[in-house]
C-alpha cells in the first residue's frame, strides 16, 4: 500500500490538474450565472496551462542554449516550445475573457439579467412576439 501512495504523490501535478479541471468544468456546466460560467472557464483554462507546463518540465534540464560544450557533454535541455505555446494561450485566454465579459454586459443591458435561465426565457418571449407580429 505504501508504494501506491508514493506513486500517487509523485504525480501530484497531474492530480492538481485533474482537480482544477473538474472544478472549472463544474462551474461551466452547473452554474446559471454567466459571470460564474466565465470564472469556471478561466479555471478550466488554467488547469490546461498547468498540464502543458508540467509536461514540458525535464528533471536536470538546462536552458536551451546550445553550444559545442553542451553537445559534446550530452546535456539534457528543457524544450521551450510548451512554454511559448502557453504564453500564447494565456494571451488568447485573456482576450476570450474580455470578449465574454463584454457580451455579458451587453446581455445585461438587453435582458436586465445575467442569469442564463432568465435570458433564455426572455428571448423566447421576444421571439414569440416577433413571430406573432410577422406572420
Amino acid at each position: 500500500m505504501e508504494w501506491f501512495i508514493v506513486k500517487v504523490l509523485a504525480k501530484y501535478n497531474y492530480w492538481v490538474f485533474i482537480i482544477l479541471m473538474m472544478i472549472g468544468f463544474y462551474g461551466i456546466i452547473a452554474k446559471n450565472n454567466l459571470i460564474k460560467k466565465i470564472i469556471g472557464l478561466n479555471i478550466f483554462q488554467t488547469a490546461i496551462f498547468l498540464y502543458f507546463i508540467s509536461l514540458g518540465a525535464v528533471k536536470g534540464g538546462t536552458a536551451p542554449i546550445v553550444s559545442e560544450e553542451m553537445i559534446q557533454k550530452g546535456y539534457v535541455y528543457v524544450n521551450p516550445l510548451p512554454h511559448v505555446l502557453i504564453l500564447t494561450a494565456i494571451v488568447v485566454s485573456v482576450a476570450t475573457t474580455a470578449v465574454a465579459l463584454s457580451l455579458v454586459i451587453r446581455m445585461h443591458h438587453e435582458y436586465g439579467s445575467i442569469e442564463e435561465s432568465d435570458i433564455v426565457e426572455k428571448s423566447k418571449d421576444q421571439g414569440m412576439a416577433w413571430i406573432k407580429e410577422n406572420p
